[in-house]
């Protein structure tokens, strides 16, 4: 439309009310994941745990397609399931029929999305799966459609209203696809025992991957672990919390369990005394402050921070494995 077309329209009465129709579609996308939570109680319900445990004995992967908008949810759901262990990936269709079958192997499991059901870039795929015996999960709002009637399982989505006003562009559709995905892969997550260091190992970039370092990631050991025993004289204490640069020294027993920790404070606070000639035991802090080596460097990060202290022992067993500084904790991003 021109410029000048533009301007020969008639006005309108008012522009339309944004709120009023952003309120609509949430209510009526809300009410789609509703309506899906409902038939999680009966056939669909019973589908969505064949999945689960079909997916979850295969030795391959789980191969993603859909076209367009279908396309674009069945990405996003093959993303989230390789994020949290069940390795997948999306596939095009156009792109299926020429050459990229040949990403699927008979240990994959196939998952389709068309709301139609009735989806012609699809049928290559169908097809292919049915060829060589790959199991096909098609989710579709359709029963008794084309891929429904081809698929091993058949997710068939609950009546729904697109949001829309034409009843045309897929919304409601799409949005409970998305949330039937992520359903499933939560599910697999769990049933597969899925853990934050498996996730860790999977998000080691980022604001996630940072949230789940833990104090063993971080801390530093050998000489980075200043100790020294309770009878050693000050001097010599001096000298290993000057080596270590940590600015601090822990104190352990005869079974080398932490029993104590000398910090600059104290050492200030013993300097009116004849500090050189006392022992480690006559200036330390008994029973430090310490953590766990498997504690998140942010749980860590906390604790100093609550504590008003610097730095923390790692402690298992009762004996110290490593130390942790808060410039070690902000080197890495963790706030």
């Amino acid at each position: 439309m021109t410029r000048n077309a533009a301007k020969d329209m008639p006005a309108s009465d008012g522009p339309p009310d944004a709120r009023a129709a952003a309120g609509r579609v949430l209510k009526l996308e809300a009410e789609g994941v509703e309506a899906l939570r409902a038939a999680l109680d009966g056939e669909l319900g019973q589908e969505v745990e064949n999945t689960v445990n079909l997916i979850g004995g295969i030795s391959g992967r789980v191969v993603v397609t859909g076209m367009g908008k279908s396309g674009h949810i069945g990405r996003k759901i093959a993303a989230t399931m390789a994020s949290v262990g069940t390795p997948a990936l999306y596939v095009h269709p156009g792109e299926a029929s020429h050459g990229d079958l040949g990403m699927i192997t008979p240990d994959d499991v196939v998952l389709a999305l068309s709301n139609s059901g009735q989806t012609e870039e699809l049928a290559d795929t169908i097809a292919y799966c049915s060829r060589f015996a790959i199991p096909l999960i098609g989710m579709t709002g359709r029963a008794g459609s084309t891929l429904s009637d081809a698929s091993d399982i058949a997710l068939v989505l609950p009546p729904l209203s697109e949001a829309c006003p034409m009843g045309l562009a897929p919304t409601t559709s799409t949005t409970v696809m998305m949330a039937l995905g992520d359903a499933i892969a939560v599910a697999l997550l769990e049933q597969r025992g899925f853990s934050e260091m498996d996730y860790k190992v999977l998000h080691p970039g980022g604001r996630l991957g940072q949230r789940l370092l833990r104090v063993s990631d971080l801390m530093q050991t050998g000489e980075g672990m200043p100790v020294v025993r309770p009878e050693q004289p000050m001097p010599e204490v001096l000298l290993v919390i000057t080596a270590g640069r940590q600015g601090c020294t822990g104190i352990v027993d005869d079974k080398d369990r932490l029993i104590g920790i000398i910090t600059d404070g104290d050492l200030r606070r013993h300097l009116k005394d004849d500090m050189m000639a006392l022992c480690a035991r006559d200036v330390m802090t008994a029973d430090p402050q310490s953590i766990r080596p498997e504690a998140l460097a942010a749980e860590a990060l906390g604790l100093m921070n609550a504590r008003k202290i610097t730095g923390l022992f790692a402690v298992k067993d009762g004996c110290p494995v490593g130390f942790l500084h808060m410039h070690d904790c902000l080197r890495e991003g963790i706030a």
